[in-house]
This record gives C-alpha cells, sequence and structure tokens, in this order.
C-alpha cells in the first residue's frame, strides 16, 4: 500500500503593531529538515502562550529550497514564506542542516548575513551551525555543535573557536547549540534573556524539563582510549597502571618500567595513546570515577582515594573542570538502577 505524506500546514500568524519588533522569531525549513530540531523551535516559539501577555514571541516559516519540502519521517511541509521573511525576523533559527558536508544556498548564507547585519539574533541547534559558519558568521568567536561533529566544524572553519564540552554558547548576537535535545537548554536560555527567569521556568514546566541544566555535553561522550598497537613494552605497563590508579605514577618511574629514555617514552606513549601521559592518566582516573559513582554508594572520598586523586576536593575540581558537572550530582543523573 502507497504511504500517502503527511501535510502540514503552518498558518502565517496576523501581522500586528508589536511593542517590541524583534518578537518575530523565524525558523528555516529545507529540504531533508531535521524533524526534532524544527519541532524545538515550534514547540518553545510557536505555541500560542496567552498567559505571557500580548508581546510574546510571534513565529514564521521560511523555506531555504523551492517547492514542497520533505521531513525526516515522511512528513511535508508547506510554510510562509520564502528566505525574504528573515529581513522582518529578530530571531533566526537554523534546525540543524541536511548535512554536515551539505552546501549551503549563497541566497541562505547572504539571507543571514543582511539580518544579522541589521541586529537579527541567529541561533543554531546541533549540525545548524555549520550553517552559521559557512555564512562566516562565526569567524572569530565560539560555537558548539554535537560532540560528534565538533573536529569536523574545527577542521573546515578554522576560525571558528570550537567549545565540544557544553550545551550551548551564547554570544550576544550569535547563539549556537550542543546535540539536538540541547536545543531546548539554549530555547528555554533565550526565554530566559528576552523575559526573566519566571517565563523561562513557566515554559519549562509545560515541556516537563528543569528550566536550566547543569553540566555539558562532556558527561555523555563515550571516550575510548586507544589501545597500544606493535608497543609490546607499554601495553603491560598500561594494564599495570589500570590496575593500580589509586597509585601515584610519575613519569621517570613509567619510562624506567618501559625501559625508554624519557624522551623516548613520552613519544611513544602519545604515539600509542594520542595523550601526553598525565593527560591519559586523568582520563582513566575520571574514567574510574565516573564507574564507581554510577555503580554504587561509595562515598565521594573513597571514590578519590580508589580513582588516585588523593582527596575529594581535588576529585571535585577535575570533575567540574573536565565536566562540567560535580560527583555528587553526577551521581545523581547517571546512577544505574535509578530511573
Amino acid at each position: 500500500m502507497a504511504r500517502l505524506p503527511i501535510i502540514i500546514k503552518i498558518m502565517p500568524k496576523p501581522v500586528f503593531a508589536d511593542p517590541s519588533p524583534d518578537r518575530l522569531v523565524v525558523a528555516l525549513a529545507y529540504d531533508g529538515l531535521c524533524t526534532f530540531e524544527f519541532g524545538l523551535a515550534v514547540e518553545v516559539f510557536g505555541l500560542p502562550r496567552p498567559e505571557m501577555g500580548p508581546d510574546w514571541y510571534r513565529f514564521a516559516v521560511a523555506a531555504v529550497d523551492a517547492g514542497p519540502l520533505a521531513a525526516t519521517g515522511g512528513v511535508r511541509l508547506m510554510v510562509d514564506g520564502g528566505l525574504d521573511l528573515l529581513d522582518q525576523a529578530g530571531t533566526v533559527i537554523v534546525p540543524g542542516w541536511r548535512g554536515v558536508e551539505a552546501p549551503v544556498p549563497d541566497a541562505l548564507s547572504a539571507a543571514l548575513r543582511r539580518a544579522h547585519g541589521r541586529g537579527a539574533r541567529l541561533l543554531s541547534i546541533c549540525s545548524g551551525v555549520f550553517v552559521l559558519a559557512a555564512a562566516g558568521l562565526l569567524d572569530g568567536r565560539r560555537a558548539t555543535t554535537h560532540w560528534r561533529y565538533a573536529a569536523a566544524l574545527s577542521t573546515r572553519h578554522p576560525a571558528v573557536t570550537v567549545d565540544p564540552d557544553v550545551l550551548y554558547v551564547d554570544e550576544g548576537q550569535v547563539l549556537t547549540s550542543a546535540g539536538s535535545a540541547a536545543g531546548l537548554d539554549l530555547c528555554l536560555h533565550l526565554v530566559r534573556r528576552d523575559f526573566g527567569a519566571s517565563a523561562a521556568n513557566s515554559v519549562a514546566r509545560r515541556l516537563v524539563l528543569p528550566a536550566h541544566r547543569d553540566g555539558g555535553q562532556a558527561q555523555f561522550i563515550e571516550r575510548p582510549v586507544p589501545r597500544p598497537s606493535g608497543t609490546a613494552r607499554l601495553g603491560p605497563l598500561l594494564d599495570d597502571v589500570l590496575a593500580h590508579l589509586d597509585r601515584s605514577h610519575p613519569l621517570a618511574e613509567l619510562a624506567d618500567r618501559a625501559g625508554m629514555s624519557l624522551r623516548s617514552f613520552l613519544r611513544h606513549f602519545r604515539a600509542a595513546t594520542g595523550m601526553a601521559p598525565g593527560e591519559w592518566l586523568l582520563a582513566e582516573r575520571l574514567r574510574r570515577a565516573r564507574d564507581l559513582l554510577e555503580a554504587g554508594d561509595a562515598g565521594i572520598e573513597q571514590v578519590a582515594l580508589a580513582c588516585g586523586f588523593g582527596t575529594a576536593a581535588t576529585l571535585r575540581h577535575h570533575f567540574n573542570r573536565r565536566l562540567g558537572i560535580s560527583p555528587a550530582a553526577y551521581r545523581a543523573r547517571f546512577r544505574r538502577g535509578v530511573p
């Protein structure tokens, strides 16, 4: 049986004298639209919220491509207008993009630059950052994206300072979010900027979400450690260090145990693991700490000792610096068997 497309008509909102003309939010739609990311923008900015008063956002959808647009999941969209809508927008949302390597149309880049030039805010969700970067609007700025795309963003756009460990980056007029669900964090942040914490809390309650999440996406990333290849002397040494993370492992002692000069040891270690010894040891200690926090009820001080941090204060310092979250908060969020 033939599959029938679902036709969604997003009705244009009536134009009225708005005391805050920048309240018009325009979300981009394109062929191959990321449905989830687009839905986040609709949910926060496109739903009527009479409890917020007459100054709340207005919402419209602008087509990047001509003709019927197909979104992920078999959905087809009819929109409010074309890229000319960006000339009226106070905020433009780029809800993902159809591919990291997919070209960005010149007309879209030009429309975004015009919007930026007259003061509109530009917000990207997940892979939508590649559209802003292609338009040259992130050069010299910090930005983030899904951790899977961070390396590609850095390589393709070296003028952008990529921060892969945060949920979103607010550079004032240009805002970027990490992976898909982090788009909600950024949208709520914008509501907080525009209307205050009370309004953001109200929208968050409707969404059954915390108004602000602690930490960053580093806590969700699996970082498999490259295993040594062709380095017989390093393999057993690293296995022994992993078995005794609670102990001190001075660099000179490690080099001696490997039967290498310090300089040779550092070169072979980086070739085998991709890291300097201190970086590798810290990463493994944090990994062990995460496992212990997820698996049991050991106190923070016990976890710190078992992983070689020495004190709970040192563990908290490295957890917050690397993962953007405290050990206690990490346990509360990720403890196994706890819904």
